[in-house]
């Protein structure tokens, strides 16, 4: 019994070891809105005007986004509630995820409306990099 419980602790830390070392040789990739950020913010050289106008964007984006987040989360908990009272695919249930997907394409259209609105504040060559940023990020899943 003892060698089973040396052998298994013994494997169980060379699990661990195994994630640790390999998430610092792998580091995680990007996701494509910080690389938009990182885009805007450090490769674009933005001038005074422009910067002050993207930090304006970006404050009540935020507060947008957290509105809309908050309104996800408490679609799920009815979805939850919907799905504990009705243990199937009823009406409850169905108008939940009803009301949850009119959230998530509000949040998809309020994210459209921060992108085109950032997109105003830039000259013509910051506009052809954005653009292709933009299509990187909304492509970089399906290749």
């Amino acid at each position: 019994m003892r060698q089973i419980l040396l052998t298994a602790l013994i494997a169980f830390v060379a699990a661990i070891a195994g994630v640790l070392i390999g998430r610092a040789l792998i580091p995680p990739r990007p996701t494509p809105s910080a690389e938009l950020h990182t885009l805007l913010h450090h490769h674009l050289d933005l001038d005074a005007t422009q910067q002050a106008k993207l930090d304006g964007l970006e404050a009540n984006f935020t507060a947008r986004r957290a509105a809309l987040e908050a309104e996800l989360r408490a679609d799920n908990v009815r979805l939850a509630a919907a799905i504990e009272a009705e243990h199937g695919d009823g009406p409850q249930v169905t108008a939940a995820v009803d009301r949850s997907h009119q959230a998530m394409g509000q949040l998809q259209k309020a994210t459209l409306s921060h992108i085109f609105a950032m997109r105003q504040i830039l000259r013509p060559d910051q506009a052809a990099k954005f653009d292709a940023a933009v299509t990187h990020a909304l492509t970089a899943d399906a290749r």
